[in-house]
């Protein structure tokens, strides 16, 4: 038995004629009433008593009409609680993101994004690479902000920045005095290396170019965030290399920013989504991101 079956026993019991009923249904009335044949075989009783003059519910009829009604207001309640989720689904969007983006995008989109979609609710979590990649798998997070591509065939990766980085040192330290550091100056330096997952990426990089140059860091100083490492070297305990974008912290009164005299790697801002979400508001957020960034694959 299925919910058509349903439908059309209903139709005829309130009409009480096929013929009436067939329009209704926009259905020819032969297959009604075979659907009502088929449906009384089913279930092994009549519903209706049929003559050449009339239609007419029998006692089974009555009682089936009834719990026939129940069923499919259930089902009808059933439908529109699935379509009420999914349309709250469309208007949430969950945002994963690292400190990177958290300091260069989300300031500058989701300003913009909340004024012009004001329905819409944004939920944010900065996790690492690691995680974000794990929960956009799984469908717990709308899109993130990484240093890598996921490398998945179902998911869309659009690199948004290439991020410079460079040497933090104390404002006071002879070297400071240059506009860019030799590369066996770094020798002599006591470095502050950031040691959580979130800085992966970056250490790889950092370490693969200093091999690359024969260059062997004295690191003295270990640190969990940018924040600490930058209070590090405002205290003369040494200095970073790290990206350019800690530019606005330099404002703290013993830091200077130099380049060296071989540039330093790139680390990619990779922005990534599940090419089947359909969600409007993801659609919204990247139809702005078009609007503020030069979205690439490269």
């Amino acid at each position: 038995m299925e919910l058509r079956h349903l439908r059309y026993f209903i139709t005829v019991a309130e009409e009480l004629n096929f013929s009436k009923a067939a329009l209704r249904l926009y259905t020819a009335q032969p297959s009604l009433s075979q659907q009502i044949k088929d449906l009384e075989e089913e279930i092994g009783v009549r519903l209706f008593n049929r003559t050449k003059r009339k239609v007419e519910l029998t006692e089974e009829g009555v009682v089936f009409l009834e719990q026939a009604r129940l069923t499919m207001a259930q089902a009808d309640k059933a439908v529109q609680m699935a379509r009420q989720v999914h349309l709250s689904k469309q208007h949430i969007l969950r945002i994963g993101f690292i400190t990177a983006a958290e300091i260069r995008i989300l300031p500058k989109i989701l300003p913009h994004f909340r004024v012009q979609y004001p329905n819409f609710k944004i939920e944010l979590q900065i996790l690492d690479d690691f995680e974000q990649h794990k929960a956009l798998k799984k469908g717990e997070l709308d899109i993130i902000f990484s240093r890598q591509k996921v490398n998945d065939a179902k998911i869309e990766d659009k690199i948004i920045f290439k991020d410079e980085l460079a040497l933090i040192l104390p404002k006071k330290h002879p070297l400071a005095e240059l506009e860019k550091i030799p590369l066996k100056a770094l020798e002599d330096l006591s470095f502050i290396a950031p040691t959580t997952s979130t800085f992966n990426i970056m250490n790889q990089a950092v370490n693969h170019f200093v091999k690359q140059h024969n260059i062997r860091l004295n690191v003295t100083e270990h640190s969990t965030t940018i924040v600490d490492t930058l209070s590090l070297i405002n205290a003369n305990k040494g200095c970073s290399i790290l990206p350019k974008y800690v530019d606005p912290f330099s404002s703290l009164p013993n830091l200077a920013i130099r380049a060296l005299e071989k540039d330093l790697p790139t680390l990619d801002i990779i922005m990534s989504y599940k090419k089947e979400n359909t969600s409007i508001a993801l659609k919204s957020l990247l139809d702005m991101m078009q609007t503020f960034f030069e979205l690439s694959n490269d």
